[in-house]
């Protein structure tokens, strides 16, 4: 894990966070700067930068799987939500660790910006 990434850092416990669920391959904790009253940032463990860089697609089932999960246990799952990834500058990345924003508990609009 590369000792710079603000993900990384926090899966190591080197910056505070507050998790909300942990697996084997996965993290998740609550967004510092939430958009929607349900906001969760979930990261693999293993740094991978972008969506564009992943060599074993099942992480990506494995992030989504706990999306869902946590979606339901937030009880938004029935209600709706967003699950975004956001990659490379023009998609609007800012950390080069893969993850998913699971965003909810509002009503969303399309286009998303």
């Amino acid at each position: 894990m590369p000792d710079d990434c603000l993900f990384c850092r926090i899966i190591r416990g080197e910056i505070p966070a507050t998790f909300v669920a942990q697996t084997p391959e996965c993290v998740a904790f609550r967004d510092i700067d939430p958009q929607t009253p349900t906001h969760i940032v979930i990261v693999p463990r293993e740094h991978i930068p972008t969506l564009a860089d992943v060599k074993d697609p099942l992480i990506v089932g494995q992030l989504s799987r706990l999306a869902t999960d946590l979606a339901e246990s937030e009880g938004i799952g029935q209600s709706g939500y967003r699950v975004v990834v956001n990659t490379n500058a023009d998609g609007g990345q800012t950390v080069y660790h893969l993850h998913m924003h699971l965003l909810g508990g509002r009503r969303m609009t399309w286009p998303p910006g």
